[in-house]
């Protein structure tokens, strides 16, 4: 029985991707499907990093259509991933180098945001983007750290600087810029934003897929002033279930709302502690305050992390979990949570700012 592209196209309109809960269609997510005699060819072009479940799409492609398309033989099916620029707040121009800056807040400090913000970092690394850290936390810059970078970073120019990078992470910070981890930044706000103002649009970022940006903790002038100059895609909240997190995790979701930045959701740390000895487990912050604040703003749950002793160890060492650990379950975390804000960040309106042509007059 013969069949072409249009009975290939319908087929993959019941096929869901599990990541969008759309079909593949519907999501452009189909590409250069060609047909010889009984044989079917394509490419599924995803629109968010998805590295480690390639394959588990392409075989799910694959058996649809074999099960769909009556007589057909060969099936051969090519997954990739593209990540293109999406809007920003308005009045906000982006960064050269960077496709999408993703911003980690939080209400108040010690919910392990900065820990948080390096992990998922990393963890859309590993799911094939290209990605870079900005350490904006200038009081309390803890990104050198975490991803054990020592040094200076350089300038070729004498007026851009080449970001540091470790663990295929491309990373700035005024940490590499002070004299010592013991030396206070006594800086007064205006100092603060032009500092970052420099840190972000002097760096030669390397075609950046997601910048993620660590944003210093609360909700004051300076976190104002970042909101408005930085031109963020999306911004995730971090909190714990503790009832004083949650009530100044609110007031930062409440900030990015009036700058016009989308919330992509919200991740609460420390969810649970599973007692290493005996493996009981307790909700010393209390529970279900997460799910909580999201159902109370109409914002994603992205996911909950638990209290765990290795998190700390390992971003303290400068091996974060994600690279320290990558097939264990608190990594597994990290990566759903990160895929789940890239496939967030894809369903976004995209910026065509950089595809229009720049129109130049010229007396001849």
């Amino acid at each position: 029985m013969s069949f072409n592209e249009a009975d290939v196209q319908n087929a993959l309109k019941n096929l869901i991707d599990p990541n969008t809960k759309k079909d593949f269609v519907s999501g452009k997510s189909v590409k250069n499907v060609k047909i010889a005699g009984s044989d079917v060819s394509l490419d599924i072009l995803l629109g968010y990093p998805a590295k480690s479940v390639w394959d588990e799409v392409r075989a799910m492609v694959v058996t649809h259509l074999q099960t769909a398309l009556q007589g057909v033989g060969k099936v051969s099916v090519n997954v990739s991933s593209k990540v293109v620029p999406h809007a920003v707040q308005r009045g906000v121009k982006l960064v050269d180098g960077v496709k999408n800056i993703i911003a980690v807040a939080s209400g108040k400090g010690g919910v392990g945001k900065s820990t948080t913000a390096v992990n998922l970092a990393l963890a859309l690394a590993a799911e094939g983007a290209r990605v870079g850290v900005l350490d904006a936390d200038i009081y309390g810059p803890s990104q050198p750290t975490m991803l054990g970078i020592s040094g200076q970073p350089k300038s070729v120019d004498g007026k851009s600087i080449e970001p540091m990078s470790n663990h295929g992470i491309q990373a700035m910070s005024i940490g590499f810029m002070i004299a010592g981890e013991d030396t206070p930044m006594v800086w007064r706000g205006p100092m603060v934003t032009q500092a970052l103002d420099q840190l972000l649009h002097q760096t030669r970022w390397d075609n950046l897929d997601y910048l993620v940006v660590d944003l210093p903790p609360g909700t004051g002038d300076i976190q104002l002033t970042l909101a408005q100059k930085v031109p963020v895609t999306g911004a995730i909240i971090v909190t714990t279930p503790q009832d004083i997190a949650l009530m100044d995790a609110r007031k930062g979701l409440k900030m990015f709302d009036k700058v016009g930045i989308k919330i992509l959701g919200i991740v609460e740390n420390m969810s649970t502690h599973i007692c290493s000895n005996c493996g009981h487990e307790e909700h010393i912050f209390g529970a279900g305050g997460g799910e909580k604040m999201c159902a109370d703003y109409d914002v994603e749950f992205l996911g909950g992390l638990p209290l765990d002793i290795r998190i700390r160890e390992q971003a303290d060492s400068g091996n974060p979990t994600v690279v320290a650990d990558p097939d264990g379950n608190i990594a597994k975390v990290y990566k759903q949570i990160a895929r789940r804000i890239a496939v967030k960040v894809a369903d976004m309106a995209q910026d065509h700012s950089t595809a229009f042509p720049k129109i130049v007059v010229q007396n001849t």
